[in-house]
């Protein structure tokens, strides 16, 4: 029952597709002198939306400053977001995270572009020599960069470059799958995920489990979606994510020689056997590559799921008819994580 199973070989190569490309975000803009307060007010700019404020510009304090307004458009659209290659990230919490993470291995996966801090806020201790451009703004200026209605706990907004370990795949393949995962033995799969709370919240236990990245399937919401973000607290800067296709998935588990499993709620109208999640299941497979895949809120695992996986379900005493997919997401990350970072 528990046999390595792998996809059908594809008839084509695979090759990684080039990144979506990405407007430079070290362009500096013709501008006009600022104000005062050095602050850029709307007509300071050029027409064309700045992708950072000037080195010299030091405080905004306007709500209609062109910059604000890109700010905004990145935390609202997707499309915008990764047009640009570029994230608005909300408070101290996840940018510590994601600075102390690449300070841990010695790499800098992200860019800090400019810290939006707030004109009665310390300079984050970490940030304090790192000559990262900081734009001072008041509470009304914070409050409509946050989205946020009480801003009493965020004191900073980041603009920081979406990471170089995110690879969204076009319709090219590439067999160097060291490319998409550096590590590939614990990879989460996401089949549909919409909510951004819950994909972010598996992204964070994801982390916290040791589990090597995360695959998107198409349905999923943004990663980098501004909800995703508060709930990952980082983990979309440290966990390398892949956003593909079925093609491209069964390509990878089929390369690393994957078992490809499915949380199932487990229910009576299954056509194929459904396991119980236990800790001779787990221990069965601390020597297996594992695809852990996990279906969406409303309508669970995609046919091409129950068709390509082997199904697991969680055993529950109470009545419910499922777990919410994070909660039970966490509950799998947990029992099948690395066997060397297991928590007694």
């Amino acid at each position: 029952m528990w046999s390595s199973s792998s996809f059908p070989q594809s008839s084509s190569p695979l090759s990684l597709s080039k990144p979506t490309s990405v407007s430079s975000l070290s362009q500096i803009l013709p501008i006009r002198t600022p104000n005062a307060h050095g602050d850029v007010v709307d007509g300071d700019y050029s027409e064309a939306t700045p992708s950072i404020p000037p080195f010299h510009v030091k405080s905004i304090t306007s709500t209609s400053n062109p910059f604000v307004k890109h700010c905004v458009k990145l935390s609202n659209s997707s499309s915008y977001r990764h047009s640009h290659g570029s994230v608005l990230l909300v408070g101290t919490t996840p940018l510590r995270e994601m600075y102390n993470f690449q300070e841990s291995i010695q790499e800098k996966a992200t860019t800090i572009d400019c810290l939006l801090l707030h004109e009665k806020a310390s300079i984050p201790e970490e940030l304090t020599e790192s000559g990262v451009h900081i734009v001072r703004v008041n509470s009304v200026v914070m409050k409509k960069l946050s989205g946020l209605q009480s801003t009493e706990s965020i004191d900073v907004v980041s603009l920081v470059k979406i990471p170089s370990s995110f690879h969204s795949l076009g319709n090219n393949h590439h067999e160097d799958f060291s490319k998409w995962f550096p590590s590939a033995f614990r990879i989460l799969v996401l089949d549909g995920i919409q909510d951004p709370g819950n994909l972010g919240t598996l992204l964070r236990s994801a982390v916290a489990f040791g589990w090597d990245g995360a695959f998107l399937l198409p349905g999923c919401c943004d990663p980098f979606n501004e909800k995703a973000l508060r709930a990952s607290r980082g983990a979309s800067f440290q966990l390398p994510i892949v956003s593909g296709t079925w093609s491209h998935l069964r390509s990878l588990v089929n390369g690393f020689q994957m078992k490809i499993l499915a949380g199932s709620p487990g229910s009576k109208n299954e056509s194929k056997p459904v396991s119980n999640l236990s800790n001779e299941i787990a221990r069965n497979l601390t020597d297996t590559k594992v695809c852990l895949v996990l279906g969406s809120e409303g309508s669970g695992l995609s046919k091409e799921a129950r068709e390509a996986c082997e199904l697991v379900s969680i055993r529950m005493s109470g009545e419910f008819e499922s777990l919410n997919v994070s909660v039970a997401g966490g509950i799998f990350l947990f029992m099948l994580q690395p066997q060397n970072k297991r928590v007694d």
